[in-house]
């Protein structure tokens, strides 16, 4: 209730739980207000917070107590009651790993130590009884206590705060490229439209940010290569560019890849599975155009990749990879398909909306190989395995530093309907090419950060590209 909080001194002093006896009284409004100071010391101070008021059966002359019961953990209340029954007791799984990541991922957080403090020793509980526990364990005793963890941890569960949340990302994305084009004085935009999810958001994006500068140009091209682009994504991406009224020009692909390829000494076929030289030779293609377009136009080169792509590696090097400013370079597949759905309910005009939902139920393909009757062949999940779940471990990698075999007990207790044998399968994938494909993410172009994690080399993630998975991997293999 002061300025300079006695649980401030205590946590820079290295206190990770916080433990308030107090006597509060209770009255209208402070139970929000109370809720809202505990919560928030919680996550200025990257610690557990347990608050217990005065029970009920305090003196009621001039004042009624509530014994308003609160745990918050890193900004989140975990468990509330008030004017429960007594007596009472009120528990909820503490993590201090995430309380210790959070404290030495933030270099805001200084350590005090000319306080002197008494120092009295408490025996807590761990979650199973034990210093060590192994993934099962871990498993079983998060569903005892029915721990809460969401599927798609990047995506809010609740559909108003997920509405305001993707609403907001896309303000900050525009804002970003906006400031960019007024920094640069270039007003132009060229974008590559796929008929996909992130080459459908950037596009959003640059059509907020021509809101913001209205001397914004915009030229969409679509970069269609006969027998491997479907009509349906053909289709979405030309609907798509006459419903946000762009600039529309088509360049096909056909001929400048198969002179290149032949010319290489590869033969214009694909040669089947595993033949990178045919797909990536597509994705540069188009690359080396939009680049050429733009200067032609004095334009910006505006990129599409997201977060998931990156973090997997599911780029082509010095093709999509690269842009002159990558707006959706911090949002996650996962989202990027939320924001899309959203702007289409949002939006207010039914044909752009018709559009959008389509491109967001079509499957996720780059489209680098021939189709099969005219339907897309190439998925993108049945390489690199869904995308939900490999979120789900960009998550806990980035945002806490989990070792892999908590996040696969996190995994395991959010997707029981998943096996352990799969679940390894699926993390020994993941983790083999988020360290494998560093050395695309080591030169990334510029982008917004929108969310707490990102993957630029400039901003959160400092890595080397030739790190060994080996360490992260053999922890995998011994779960």
């Amino acid at each position: 209730w002061v300025p300079d909080k006695p649980s401030t001194h205590a946590c820079l002093a290295g206190a990770n739980i916080i433990v308030n006896l107090s006597a509060s009284d209770e009255i209208i409004g402070k139970q929000e207000y109370r809720r809202s100071m505990i919560t928030n010391q919680s996550a200025a101070c990257y610690c557990a917070y347990l608050y217990a008021s005065s029970g009920t059966d305090e003196s009621s002359t001039d004042l009624v107590f509530s014994g308003h019961c609160l745990i918050a953990e890193n900004g989140r209340t975990l468990k509330e009651n008030i004017y429960e029954e007594r007596p009472h007791l009120m528990t909820a799984v503490i993590d201090l790993d995430t309380i210790a990541y959070n404290r030495a991922h933030q270099n805001t957080f200084d350590s005090e130590t000319d306080r002197i403090y008494r120092i009295a020793e408490a025996h807590i509980q761990s979650l199973t009884g034990r210093s060590e526990m192994t993934v099962s364990q871990m498993k079983t005793a998060l569903q005892k206590e029915e721990y809460a963890i969401a599927k798609n941890p990047f995506v809010p569960s609740d559909d108003a705060e997920r509405g305001r949340r993707c609403r907001k990302i896309l303000q900050i994305q525009a804002n970003g490229l906006a400031t960019r084009v007024r920094a640069s004085h270039i007003h132009t935009l060229v974008i590559g439209i796929s008929g996909g999810l992130d080459s459908t958001l950037a596009l959003l994006v640059c059509h907020e940010a021509q809101k913001i500068v209205p001397e914004i140009r915009i030229i969409s091209y679509t970069l269609p290569n006969k027998g491997n682009t479907t009509s349906l994504t053909y289709h979405n991406a030309v609907s798509l560019m006459k419903a946000l009224d762009t600039e529309i020009r088509e360049v096909s692909i056909e001929k400048g890849v198969h002179d290149h390829l032949v010319a290489l000494g590869h033969g214009d076929a694909y040669k089947g599975e595993g033949d990178t030289t045919y797909e990536n030779a597509q994705a540069r293609m188009r690359t080396y155009i939009l680049m050429d377009a733009a200067n032609m136009e004095n334009g910006l080169v505006v990129g599409t990749g997201d977060l998931s792509e990156l973090a997997l590696g599911w780029c082509t090097y010095n093709g999509d990879h690269m842009s002159m400013y990558g707006v959706n370079g911090s949002v996650p597949k996962t989202l990027v398909q939320y924001i899309c759905r959203t702007y289409a309910e949002t939006c207010g005009n039914e044909k752009l909306k018709k559009i959008l939902l389509s491109i967001v139920d079509t499957p996720i393909s780059p489209e680098l190989t021939p189709s099969v009757n005219g339907a897309i062949a190439q998925k993108t999940e049945d390489k690199i395995g869904k995308y939900d779940l490999n979120d789900f471990f960009l998550f806990y990698t980035l945002r806490y530093g989990f070792d892999p075999q908590k996040i696969m007990a996190f995994a395991l207790t959010a997707y029981p309907e998943i096996t352990k044998a799969e679940m390894k399968e699926a993390e020994i994938r993941f983790y083999t090419r988020f360290f494998h494909q560093q050395f695309k993410r080591s030169c990334l172009p510029d982008g917004p950060k929108v969310g707490s994690v990102t993957l630029s080399p400039r901003g959160d993630w400092r890595m080397p590209s030739d790190a060994s998975a080996a360490l992260w991997l053999d922890l995998i293999k011994k779960a």
